[in-house]
């Protein structure tokens, strides 16, 4: 059953089911900053307001050659003019080129720190080369968008309208010209946004599936060397490549037909007021003066309709990025509630947790058949208990559902006594250790891997752990000891290695529940024999529940839970299960690896039934 959606166990947090428009989510980006963008956005537009005086000023120059009058003082005007407007326009550019890079780096924080809170299962439909082209690629975006894109639109506006009036005073009949070609080129480029920006969108999503196709085979680069996939994989990625340029090309080709639109029509506009303004200058119905001003309007009416088009254009594209953004917002994420620790929780640690599963059943939702199908066994707290069975029965689920990885659909999973969903997450996962068989490294230094689960363990803990996992010659190999690089994911390390610091890492968290996936595979005989006595200490210390693999693991397990097909198949002993359920006796006898050790082999506690 779920227990009620307001408790202390909720662990998911979902986004709207029906998202605000995309130009509302810009919006929300744009309203932390509208106080600097208003500022910088009046600040360019006053540098865009001195370029309206120029044709005036230069109108007065005209007019004083015409009366025979000194220029020099409506020339040093225009001068001062044009000095006073770059300044401002240039102020203007630093504040919204600033807030840009504030805007960016906000989206990147609330981004990143949403993806790492995302759901398990909500990942594992994601691809990592897809989520670092919306953290990085689409936040880039924010910063043209809020930088340039809106200001051009916004001033390019307030300009035109601007010049509009300005060219009104000049002469009417020339601005209705002008009007009826810029209305036109309005009218084009409103029917062109919506197929640019859904261009820009296809291209965006393009980049984002070339970048997962190329995080492919970087992730596992040595398996695509080793296999001769080289070209292949290449193949692949540039097949990608190609479908992000093809991508990219339609939308230079909109952007394209969207420039020419503009421009041919301020060329027609241009011929027009030629044209007319030159038959009324001969007529006599306007000064020449006049007629020159009216021409460098013209020619300034183009800046602002380009930078309304080049506005509207980048933000489409912002508008784009902003929907990518959003839809990892809306993906189900955990949440993380930093509640006390467990009750009854000492500096050694948290104590021992039992763990109960009763008619469990789960399924990863992707068309599988359930992973468990009313799977029920208790393990007592404190003590090794160890899951066997063939591969697909179960037991890597337990672990995901343990950690709240998955969300069980029936049933109950208790730990400690308490159902795993009424336990706030946080506190849930600092009370168990996580050993996966892979054993992750992350890239930085030996300490930090260390340190990962508990920040504040002491040095001489740490040492502690190190010597018990027999790191200590890992350590005085490595220049820097504990502070020296291990490289990214751990690749000047052995597999072994890898190993000993995961589970080193866990013993640092000093948990009630240690859950460990088979940690010994990559360990060489002498060091498997060394870790599973540490696996037998701990078992004293805490509960400690296994996948095992192998017999002498087994053989010391004070209960073992054998699954199959996602049920429990049989719970006991290795000697009572040996006797009375044949599916253990045929794992033990032909899957159970027999230990290589020979000290284990000497004392005959392991062979094979």
């Amino acid at each position: 059953m779920e227990p009620p959606a307001a408790g202390p166990g909720k662990a998911e947090e979902r986004g709207p089911a029906v998202g605000p428009s995309p130009v509302r989510l810009l919006l929300e980006q744009v309203r932390p900053h509208r106080r600097v963008l208003v500022g910088g956005g009046l600040l360019s537009l006053l540098g865009s307001g001195a370029d309206l005086a120029m044709p005036m000023m230069a109108k007065h120059a005209v007019d004083a050659f015409a009366d025979g009058r000194s220029p020099v003082r409506p020339l040093l005007v225009l001068t001062l003019v044009v000095l006073l407007g770059a300044f401002l326009a240039a102020a203007g550019g630093y504040l919204m080129a600033r807030t840009g890079e504030a805007a960016v780096l906000r989206a990147r924080r609330r981004l990143v720190g949403r993806m790492l809170r995302l759901r398990v299962a909500a990942v594992d439909r994601l691809t990592p080369g897809d989520l670092l082209s919306r953290a990085t690629g689409d936040t880039s975006l924010l910063r043209t968008v809020l930088s340039r894109n809106v200001a051009d639109a916004v001033t390019g506006v307030l300009v035109l309208l601007g010049t509009v009036v300005l060219m009104a005073v000049v002469d009417l009949v020339l601005l209705g010209v002008t009007l009826l070609a810029v209305l036109l080129a309005l009218g084009l480029l409103a029917l062109l946004m919506p197929r640019i920006q859904r261009a820009q969108h296809q291209a965006q999503e393009a980049v984002g599936a070339m970048g997962s196709a190329l995080d492919r085979a970087l992730q596992a680069f040595r398996t695509v060397k080793a296999s001769g996939a080289e070209e292949r994989e290449t193949a692949a990625v540039f097949e990608a490549a190609r479908r992000a340029h093809d991508r990219g090309v339609a939308v230079a080709w909109w952007n394209s037909v969207s420039d020419v639109t503009t421009s041919v029509a301020m060329q027609f506009a241009f011929l027009a007021v030629l044209g007319v303004g030159g038959a009324r200058t001969v007529s006599g119905a306007m000064e020449i003066s006049s007629l020159v001003a009216f021409l460098l309007y013209l020619f300034t009416l183009m800046g602002p309709l380009g930078r309304v088009t080049d506005g509207w254009s980048g933000l489409s594209s912002g508008l784009a990025a902003v929907r990518r953004i959003r839809e990892i917002e809306e993906l189900p994420g955990e949440h993380l509630d930093s509640g006390p620790a467990p009750k009854g929780a000492s500096p050694k640690g948290v104590p021992p947790l039992g763990v109960a599963f009763e008619n469990v059943v789960f399924g990863y939702g992707d068309g599988r058949e359930p992973a468990h199908r009313g799977v029920t066994f208790e393990v007592p707290a404190g003590g090794l208990t160890a899951l066997v069975g063939p591969s697909g029965a179960g037991k890597s689920t337990v672990f995901a559902l343990l950690e709240r990885f998955y969300e069980h659909d029936a049933g109950t999973v208790a730990v400690g006594g308490r159902d795993i969903r009424r336990w706030p997450l946080a506190e849930l996962r600092s009370a168990i250790a996580y050993v996966e068989q892979d054993a992750p490294v992350l890239a930085g230094t030996l300490r930090e891997n260390l340190l990962l689960a508990a920040p504040d363990a002491p040095e001489g803990e740490v040492r502690r752990a190190v010597s018990r996992t027999r790191l200590d010659g890992l350590v005085e190999r490595l220049p820097g000891g504990l502070d020296a690089q291990v490289g990214h994911r751990g690749v000047t390390l052995s597999g072994g290695e890898r190993q000993r610091i995961a589970i080193a890492r866990a013993l640092l968290r000093r948990p009630g529940l240690m859950l460990l996936d088979e940690v010994t595979s990559q360990l060489d005989a002498v060091n498997e024999e060394a870790l599973r006595e540490v696996v037998v200490e701990l078992a004293a210390e805490t509960t400690v529940l296994t996948i095992a693999h192998r017999l002498s693991t087994v053989v010391r397990a004070d209960r073992i839970v054998v699954m199959e097909g996602g049920r429990v198949r049989a719970v006991g002993r290795h000697a009572d299960l040996l006797r009375s359920d044949s599916l253990y006796a045929g794992l033990a006898a032909t899957q159970l690896v027999t230990d290589r050790s020979p000290a284990r082999t000497a004392k005959g506690s392991c062979g094979p039934p």
